[in-house]
Formats: structure tokens, sequence, C-alpha cells
């Protein structure tokens, strides 16, 4: 491959990795639609042309809080075991159709409970759908491999009650933990009895940190919880005063030296404030500084994107080459929540040869 710009026909056509997706912010607008119908749920409207361009919008408002609020519909939906097998399938068939060849899919069982699921039978359901989804993926020729985080909510207390169903689901397709939530005002040090309980089980984890909140909340994931990868991380460049000179401080350091992967979601960034463009969005200068930057969609439906979408933002409006795409692509399977030769395969066998056969 020579260093080049590549065209946006070929990015699909790419096998990628992602690490920071939300189950419940990714549904298709029609299903939305479909599922709200059968459990009597209200939704801003019913069309899903128009459902979709509604989250894009509600979501456009530069504020993490009211960003997370749009979640309201869709967590609606998700609370049968119905609308959890349903939605689940899809998701992986939607990555599958992207050109994704693994993912990590995040969602907090402690919000779809209201209908009467226990939280191991959500667990169970997620995970009934995900490998049905994968099932037929891999018989369409499109095979992906989707593993699963659960989130504890920031703002409540179910976080070691989660971490336990981490430790229980572990064997079973649930690969690490996160929490999620509003960040501001609820730091991860909150649920430390979680994280140590994980780390004693040797079970991964990663932290939202860095979004809303700035330099302390990534000390603190890091330093004090013992995170293995931050979810988004923006805010690392608080600790770069001049990114163009590269001169790192002690924290942003730590980062780079100890390859601490950062889970950065360039449009969903832009949607809550934490970046002001894609071209000046930090990814494209902390990935030249040699962090160990992925690229990732958040909530796909909430944002309107998906990996193929934010690849082609990158190499549009920051100048990406089709090296720069496969950096972050092998970054993120050198970080993933799976064993070491495991990862080593889907780089090996998978992406490069992916790389060199769409180029």
């Amino acid at each position: 491959m020579t260093a080049t710009r590549v065209e946006a026909a070929v990015i699909r056509r790419l096998p990628k990795a992602v690490l920071h997706d939300h189950l419940d912010g990714g549904l298709r607008p029609a299903t939305v639609v479909e599922l709200a119908d059968t459990v009597g749920h209200t939704l801003p409207t019913t069309d899903p042309t128009e459902l979709a361009a509604w989250y894009y919008e509600a979501a456009n408002s530069g504020d993490l809080v009211r960003y997370i609020a749009t979640f309201e519909h869709t967590l609606a939906v998700m609370q049968t075991r119905e609308g959890l097998l349903r939605t689940a399938e899809e998701y992986v068939l939607d990555l599958a159709a992207d050109g994704v060849v693994y993912g990590e899919v995040r969602y907090a069982p402690e919000l779809m409970v209201r209908g009467g699921l226990t939280l191991p039978e959500v667990v169970e359901t997620v995970q009934e759908g995900l490998a049905a989804g994968m099932a037929k993926a891999a018989a369409a020729g499109t095979p992906v491999r989707v593993g699963t985080l659960l989130c504890g909510m920031r703002m409540f207390d179910r976080s070691r009650e989660i971490a336990d169903l981490v430790v229980a689901f572990r064997d079973a397709g649930v690969v690490g933990f996160d929490i999620a939530g509003a960040e501001d005002g609820f730091p991860p040090a909150d649920h430390l009895a979680a994280f140590e309980h994980l780390r004693r089980e040797n079970v991964p984890f990663t932290i939202h940190a860095g979004e809303a909140h700035g330099l302390p909340s990534i000390h603190q994931a890091l330093q004090v919880c013992g995170a293995q990868r931050i979810g988004h991380g923006v805010r690392i460049t608080d600790d770069i005063p001049d990114l163009a000179a590269g001169k790192l401080g002690r924290l942003a350091g730590w980062v780079r030296d100890r390859r601490v992967a950062l889970e950065m979601c360039p449009t969903s960034n832009l949607q809550t404030g934490a970046a002001t463009s894609i071209a000046e969005h930090p990814i494209t200068a902390l990935k030249d500084l040699g962090f160990r930057v992925t690229l990732n969609t958040d909530n796909r439906l909430v944002s309107g994107t998906t990996m193929t979408r934010e690849m082609s933002l990158l190499v549009e409006q920051a100048g990406w080459t089709a090296e720069d795409l496969r950096t972050v692509t092998v970054n993120a399977l050198k970080s993933a929540f799976l064993p070491f030769d495991e990862r080593n395969a889907l780089i090996r066998d998978v992406v490069l040869p992916g790389y060199e056969t769409a180029l």
C-alpha cells in the first residue's frame, strides 16, 4: 500500500473494528417504530426517516446530558425478551453490513428490567440475539465477532452488582465492564468496589472519561480505578498544551507510553461539544503523536453514523490515508478484550489481508 487517500467507495469494503458502541444507541429507526407500537410507547414521530432525523437533531445540542436523554425511546422498546432479541440480532447484522469484523457492544442491564426481566435474563437474552446475528452474518459470508461489555450507570448504585454479572457471564460472551451515564459530578471512584472486584477476578474494564469532564476524570479512571482503556478521552489534550510541538504532560505521557487505548468517537464528540470539527478533532493529532487511538461510532442511531461514515469523514475532512485507517483498526484489535492469540489472529488473518485485497 502507498500513502494515498482512499476512495470513498472502497472504505465500506475495508475490515473494521469498533470498541465503543452502545446497543441502545444503535437501533434501526424502523425497528424502534414497530416495537414502540407493540409495547404502546409514544414516539416523537412514527415515520422511520423522520425519527432518524429527530434523533440526529436532538443529539446535536452540544450538551452531554441532553444527548443521553434521547435514549428514552430506544430503552422503552428494550424491556421485553422479544425487543432485546431483535435489537441484538439486528445490531450484529448492521455491523456486518458495514464491514466490521470485530465489535464490542456495551449496554446497561439495569436499564432494561422495567418489563419484568431479571438482570441475568437480560444478559442471557442479549447474548442469544447476538449469537443469532453472528450465525446469520457468517452464513451470508460476512462473519463478525461481537463481544459484550456490561455497563454500570455512574449516577446509580448497582455497579458492584453489574460487575458480578460480568464475572458470571465472562465465559458466555461478556468480555468486560464499563460505567456510563452523565460524567460530570459522578466520578469513577464512586464505583471503586466494582473495579476492585473485577481486578481480583482478572476481568478487564474501560471507563468513560475525559469527555464532559477533563483531566481529573482520566487520572482517576486510570490511577485510582485501574482502567485498561478510556472511553472517549478527548480531554487528554488538556495535558498537551501545544499539540503541534507534542510536549506531553505527565498524564498524557503515561497514556501514550503505556499504550492505553483511547476509544475516540468523532461525530459523537461534535454533538456533545467535546470537539469542534472533524478536521480539528484531537484524534488526528493524537494519532500522529503515537497515542493508541481507536475509531468508534458510540451511538449509530443517535449520531446518524456508521464506521464507514466515521472513516470517510476523517479521509475527507482531516486528510487521513488508507494507512491511517489501518492503524486505528489494528490499534482497536490490539486493545480488544480478547486473548492475545485471538487478537493477533484477527489482525494477521483478517484485517491485514482485507486491506491488501480492498486496496
